[in-house]
């Protein structure tokens, strides 16, 4: 086994015929280049310099423009002269690379590593071996419990030293077999410019995987979807057996989606909050405050609920306005409340977990005593066939939901209140010194999850053709909230992509439809999603402390 490992200067030998084989072409393309390429690169260059230098007149600059354009041309006339034997030369060298690279050295260096791994935990067994004989060697020298003690913290660290070496032996071995992959790539990357074929980038990104693959990381990262996958693959598995029925039709998915359509409004709004260390307990309530105003506005007929005793008909309303009004009054209702939450927050400092809350109270207590409790029936049933038809199979609720994801990415990435949002939640005392006012985007973060709300509920409505009521929307914030955070929006702070809380809620509507499929109890569907929101924190503060 030790005859197969290879000593640097031997490594060095492996590799010299490859580096004066390719090194001799390089050199005669290196000179054909000189005024060709090279000139051209340089040109060109010259050319963007003197476009952006402001000390020269517009005739300076002009003059300038032009004879480099001049010799521009003549350098492009002596590339494309010398292109066929550039060609030529690249090729050749391309196929020594392909005859003899692996063959010669990298197949040796790989096998080398391979023996070294073997050969470095060979070692660190009989260090442990070692370690563990002096140990018990010491220990049956002492008798005071207080020196026992010393000789074990001792024994401890002497051994997690010998880790420590085993794990630097691994990662030297792992780095040497990553050079000596790469330095191919380097020869062909000088050979072409940086020109790599799709296969070539594609076994370079596979590498790169795979050298910078941490278990722990991807553990961490991946583990809650990893063990959720599981789950849902277990739940397709069963549903056969148990309800004689199939989860993955193309009816499921589609229901699927369409569940999942208002509630990506929420989980929206509620993302930016955490994103900056917060959370939302009042959107339950405001689903059913907003559900309950669309159901008062679009309802068929006059109302027989009442608010504040107040009977209310909008029937004699063009359909239209009622519509739009409905909408108006969604987002004007959630929006206020949002705002009166976010004022006491940013202003005061309150935790938002207070404000929130008192948020929560306020609209559930007025919400039932304006309406007794009673829900108010169905809406206009033209009003859903017009907002969100099916085309087909197909409910065209998706696209709001689709239309809401590119909004709000786009605010989140391509907008100064978005890189501000991420700078309060990643340091509120830095975003301040920096002079970005932390309670205005506090403020305005608390007004865009009240609108998101508003259209939520509003879509719900439609969704479900009414039926608005104080209760509706119960639990809600705990699936727009573990929608988020599965989705990797982090409460520290300053974490978190809009691609996630889209997953996020898209996992968990499906893991939700797929256990009403199988008839588990709702209760204990709340106990499920009290797990997975303990799990997805919990990995999310270890990400968190090992940062520290």
């Amino acid at each position: 086994m030790p005859n197969a490992i290879l000593t640097s200067e031997q490594e060095m030998a492996l590799r010299k015929p490859i580096d004066d084989y390719v090194g001799a072409i390089q050199a005669k393309i290196d000179a054909l280049r000189v005024d060709g390429t090279d000139k051209v690169v340089s040109l060109q260059g010259a050319i963007d310099d003197a476009k952006r230098d402001k000390v020269l007149t517009k005739a300076e600059r002009d003059s300038a423009i032009n004879g480099y354009q001049n010799e521009l041309a003549k350098a492009k006339s002596v590339e494309a002269k010398n292109k066929s034997s550039v060609d030529k030369l690249i090729k050749d060298a391309e196929s020594y690379l392909s005859a003899h690279y692996d063959k010669d050295y990298l197949d040796a260096v790989k096998a080398s590593c391979a023996a070294e791994k073997v050969v470095a935990k060979q070692n660190y067994d009989k260090h442990l071996a070692q370690l563990e004989k002096d140990h018990q060697a010491n220990l049956a020298k002492l008798s005071d419990s207080a020196e026992i003690k010393d000789e074990n913290y001792v024994y401890k660290n002497r051994r997690f030293d010998a880790k420590l070496e085993y794990e630097k032996d691994l990662q030297r071995i792992k780095d040497r077999g990553h050079e000596a992959f790469a330095y191919r790539y380097h020869l062909i990357d000088m050979l072409r410019l940086s020109k790599f074929s799709f296969a070539e980038n594609m076994a370079q990104k596979w590498e790169n995987y795979q050298y910078t693959f941490d278990r722990r990381q991807f553990l961490l990262k991946n583990g809650l979807y990893i063990a959720i996958l599981a789950v849902f693959i277990g739940l397709c598995i069963a549903a056969p057996i148990v309800k004689n029925t199939q989860l993955l039709t193309v009816s499921n998915v589609l229901n699927i989606l369409q569940q999942a359509s208002p509630r990506m409004f929420l989980a929206l709004g509620v993302a930016g909050l955490i994103l900056q260390t917060g959370t939302d307990l009042s959107i339950g309530r405001m689903v059913g405050m907003g559900m309950t105003a669309a159901t008062i506005i679009m309802h068929q007929g006059p109302n027989t609920g009442t608010v504040f005793g107040v009977a209310f008909d909008f029937s004699t309303f063009p359909v239209v306005g009622r519509i739009v009004l409905a909408l108006v009054v969604c987002i004007v209702l959630c929006t206020m409340f949002a705002a009166l939450a976010g004022f006491f927050t940013a202003k005061f400092k309150m935790h938002w977990f207070i404000s929130t809350m008192a948020n929560m109270l306020i609209i559930f207590g007025l919400l039932t005593y304006a309406t007794k409790g009673v829900s108010f029936g169905s809406i206009e049933p033209t009003i859903p066939n017009m907002i969100i038809p099916k085309l087909g199979s197909f409910p065209t609720i998706i696209l709001w939901a689709v239309a809401a994801i590119a909004v709000v990415w786009f605010i989140w990435n391509k907008t100064t209140f978005g890189k501000n949002m991420y700078a309060v939640g990643g340091n509120p005392d830095a975003a301040a010194v920096s002079g970005i006012s932390v309670f205005k985007v506090m403020f305005c973060t608390f007004i865009l999850a009240g609108i998101l709300y508003g259209f939520g509920s509003w879509l719900e409505c439609m969704r479900m053709v009414g039926s608005g009521s104080a209760a509706y929307g119960q639990g809600w914030e705990t699936d727009a909230i573990a929608a988020c955070v599965v989705g990797g929006v982090s409460f520290t702070g300053g974490i978190g992509k809009i691609s996630g809380v889209t997953i996020g809620v898209l996992i968990f509507t499906a893991l939700t439809y797929s256990l009403t499929i199988l008839g588990v109890d709702t209760n204990l569907q709340f106990v499920f999603s009290g797990i997975i929101i303990l799990l997805a924190v919990t990995l999310d503060c270890l990400k968190y402390i090992q940062k520290r």
